[in-house]
């Protein structure tokens, strides 16, 4: 008897145990499916069976969402706002945009100036903020192998789904801007499978690895890298900035075992094609980096400039809809449980 008491309780313990490590990631009206079954608003059959409930973790849920067929349409965000409008309009996925977060986290460009430690506490931010799988932009891995597992693995623990790795030489910059640089061939591959074994080392994260070398060498030295990076065991890969469709093709065939990303910049290098157009050629993503910040720098640019004028801003968004698109309505829900 003394014994199954212990045993009750060690169970006790390692389920409350990991529910406060999950739960320090989810936001809080989420937290009360992750109780273990003994506790008592959470009571279930026998009192000697413990049954501990947790959701899906963010690289499952990706994992079983690269598995289904069809295309998955990924619109970009930069923060917690975003994210829940992405999801709020029932996205399966979204991606933290290096460019757009950088433009609304510190007003400046994407060329190196965030740091892992910025991006990270973003990257946390947003995570909390949804419950759909969010891919973090992870640069250059921000040093050298060593540095990109501890990228990876701070991601996994931020709440990512997947980290993006490429292979710009630091400080990067958006990849369809000027100036841009790659490392060598084997620094790239090096990088890659640094974070591929912080992956098979205990971080639950997908690796996502993308090439610039199409931009800054040559689209041969791309692709080749591409088949690398597929060997070396990435989960989804990346050319950036192809330039035309039979570009975009030969990124497809050049690794037909691996989910591909395609990045519909509109006003980029690479073709926009529609979402059918590019399953057809073979890509499981396709991305929109900046569509929701371009969107919004517009609305608010026509917005000042009604007030400076001495205009009504039109076309605003309903103040009602507002609150309960930031969570009042759920605030006041929540609130109702706990009033004396």
């Amino acid at each position: 008897e003394m014994a199954l008491r212990l045993l009750v309780l060690a169970a006790t313990l390692s389920c409350t145990c990991a529910y406060m490590t999950q739960s320090l990631l989810l936001p809080r009206g989420r937290r009360e499916s992750l109780l273990p079954s003994s506790f008592p608003s959470r009571q279930r059959a026998s009192s000697h069976v413990l049954v501990c409930k947790a959701e899906e973790s963010a690289p499952n849920k990706l994992r079983k969402l690269l598995k289904q067929p069809g295309i998955l349409v990924m619109p970009c965000c930069f923060d917690g706002l975003s994210a829940k409008l992405v999801q709020r309009a029932g996205f399966d996925l979204t991606f933290m945009s290096g460019f757009a977060t950088s433009a609304a986290k510190l007003g400046l460009p994407d060329t190196g100036y965030m740091s892992y430690g910025e991006m990270a506490d973003a990257g946390r931010d947003i995570c909390s903020a949804v419950s759909i799988p969010v891919i973090g932009d992870g640069d250059t891995g921000y040093g050298n192998a060593m540095n990109v597992k501890r990228t990876v693995r701070g991601y996994a623990q931020a709440g990512f789904a997947s980290i993006m790795i490429e292979d710009q030489v630091a400080p990067k910059r958006c990849g369809h801007t000027k100036g841009k640089q790659v490392v060598s061939r084997d620094e790239a591959i090096q990088r890659v499978q640094a974070a591929v074994d912080a992956r098979d080392e205990g971080a639950d994260i997908l690796i996502l690895a993308r090439t610039d070398a199409r931009g800054c060498i040559s689209m041969d030295e791309a692709l080749e890298r591409i088949r690398l990076y597929e060997k070396a065991g990435a989960d989804i890969v990346f050319l950036e900035a192809p330039q035309s469709i039979e570009e975009m093709k030969m990124h497809c065939e050049a690794a037909p075992n691996t989910p591909k990303l395609a990045n519909m910049l509109e006003g980029g290098k690479t073709p926009v094609l529609p979402p059918k157009e590019l399953e057809k050629m073979g890509y499981k993503i396709a991305a929109y980096p900046l569509t929701l910040v371009s969107t919004a720098v517009k609305a608010m640019n026509r917005a000042l400039e009604s007030l400076k004028d001495g205009r009504p801003v039109d076309d605003i968004l309903d103040f009602a809809e507002l609150r309960d698109i930031v969570g009042f309505n759920d605030y006041y829900a929540e609130e109702e449980r706990y009033k004396l």
